[in-house]
């Protein structure tokens, strides 16, 4: 017994390190939220009227959307992710100068033995310095464009002229000159110059420019062609921002609707209320605190963190490499492998004990568990939103995020689009609710209050996703996705919220995506 303790411990110890150390790694990463909203920003500006016509209605419609200052508003977003990743470039910079100059003072056989590990850093630290210098140049043409649209030309040049300085001759980016070239008082023709505009835009500074290009060109059926696309996808470019903007609005209304609702039952009728889980709510476990550790620990963190790692490293299977199809199917089929290792151990650690109490692990199909689901869904909308704000506002664009997010926001894909949401709404909806809910949240009712178990489970919850800056909004989805299993005893119940949650996400996502082109 002292045997298998002693291997226990040091599974533990070898399972999380690579869990602090992707916490630790995770403060210096970008958020996908600043990307989020740029598209969002994109995705408004398309309404915003870049051409003098009579269509009142559109000129009514797109002024409603995008406000009366999108352009101003587009350029405060642009600048402060703009900052973030300035920021983050000085940074690198540092440990880049940092690192060399340590290196210089190692003796040469010593760097002879470790060469390979020291190349390899240093290639990472010098790849991720030119692809923040890339970003940045984007960044600079798109800041630009905005500073025009509000009549700043002269800081608009000013930008462009310096922006090739960030990358090296042989990168130099085309399109500063082409925009110089558009919006200077000595315009000359260029032949290549709506290739460039078009290879390196979309959106909004794509019209944008090339209209800039067909006027100053005087090209009168080029300019009707493209005011007619523009005129066109202006009525989807609104329905996307309605789902995205108007939909989750009323569904968050309804939301704290329904949270003004149970706080104030929980005053008046405190013994029936929603939010009353006292003790009653408690599991009958005949397990002790090792059995989840056990789980927790071989079967989601050692095999997830140490065990998956390593045998996709010896298949020779590398992520970045691989098309964006392959990264879906690779992702999906870890996550599957994962989910099937965890629920093994899971069976086996809990097989002693059968036959179970008979309130765990619930799939009541012909209960309430849909408006449960449905409920527990409308009070995250507005619950995770407000935690979020806060939180954003905190890590200043850092903190990390989940990868999967950005692979479908920029990629448009159908069924690399559909493996993703097959991983995020049906497999990992399935798989954390058993865990989390149904497994940890009983059997830390052993040692502490239902609500103390709701809490602590939603934390680890959080953790397990690794990105230090998505802990408090995971954890208020925790949160409430472990009143709903509690309150419903239905595992149904949380599935169907979690489901729903990643639903909600992936297709705003997909939206975003699409709306940029």
């Amino acid at each position: 017994m002292k045997i298998k303790k002693l291997l226990l411990a040091i599974i533990t110890v070898v399972s999380l390190i690579p869990v602090f150390l992707s916490l630790v790694n995770s403060v210096h990463q970008p958020q996908s939220q600043s990307n989020f909203q740029l598209y969002q920003t994109n995705l408004i500006l398309k309404t915003s009227q870049i051409f003098d016509n009579d269509h009142q209605k559109i000129k009514s419609i797109s002024q409603y959307i995008s406000g009366q200052q999108p352009y101003i508003d587009a350029l405060k977003k642009y600048s402060e992710t703009h900052g973030i990743l300035s920021d983050r470039l000085d940074e690198l910079s540092t440990e880049l100068k940092t690192f060399d100059n340590n290196t210089i003072g190692v003796k040469e056989e010593i760097l002879s033995l470790n060469s390979s590990n020291i190349s390899d850093h240093r290639k990472k630290i010098l790849t991720d310095i030119d692809y923040r210098k890339k970003t940045l140049s984007n960044l600079n043409l798109k800041i630009g464009l905005l500073e025009v649209a509000q009549g700043n030309t002269k800081q608009a040049l000013d930008i462009w002229k310096n922006n090739n300085s960030l990358l090296s001759p042989s990168s130099s980016n085309k399109l500063s000159d082409v925009l110089i070239n558009l919006w200077n008082n000595s315009f000359v023709k260029s032949d290549d110059a709506e290739f460039i505009i078009k290879e390196n835009l979309n959106g909004w500074f794509l019209s944008y420019s090339l209209k800039r290009l067909y006027e100053i060109e005087d090209r009168q059926q080029d300019l009707q062609i493209l005011q007619a696309k523009y005129e066109k996808n202006l009525q989807s470019t609104i329905l996307k921002l309605a789902f995205l903007n108007i939909i989750p609005g009323l569904g968050s209304v309804v939301g704290i609707g329904i949270i003004i609702f149970s706080l104030i039952q929980l005053i008046l009728r405190q013994d029936s209320a929603i939010l009353n889980i006292s003790s009653d709510y408690k599991w009958e476990i005949p397990w002790t605190v090792e059995t989840p550790w056990k789980v927790f620990i071989i079967g989601f963190f050692f095999f997830g963190q140490i065990i998956l790692p390593a045998l996709f490293t010896t298949l020779n299977i590398n992520l970045i490499n691989l098309s964006l199809r392959g990264k879906a199917i690779y992702i999906f089929s870890s996550y599957l492998i994962m989910a099937l290792g965890g629920i093994l151990v899971l069976y086996l650690s809990i097989k002693p004990f059968f036959p179970l109490p008979q309130k765990l692990f619930n799939f009541k199909i012909f209960k309430n568990w849909i408006i449960w689901g449905i409920s527990g869904y409308l009070v995250a909308l507005p619950s995770v939103l407000i935690i979020s704000l806060i939180n954003d506002n905190f890590w200043g664009g850092k903190g990390g995020s989940n990868p999967l997010l950005s692979l479908v926001l920029e990629n448009q894909d159908l069924f690399a689009l559909a493996i993703f949401y097959l991983t995020a709404a049906v497999a990992a909806p399935f798989y954390e609710e058993i865990i989390f809910r149904g497994f940890l949240l009983p059997s830390l009712t052993r040692y502490i209050s239902p609500w103390g178990a709701i809490i602590v489970s939603s934390l680890i919850f959080a953790v397990a996703h690794l990105n230090i800056s998505e802990i408090l909004p995971l954890t208020t989805l925790g949160i409430i996705l472990g009143v709903v299993y509690t309150r419903s005893g239905n595992l149904l119940s949380s599935i169907l919220m979690h489901s729903l949650w990643n639903t909600g996400t992936l297709v705003s996502l997909f939206l975003l995506g699409t709306g940029g082109n």
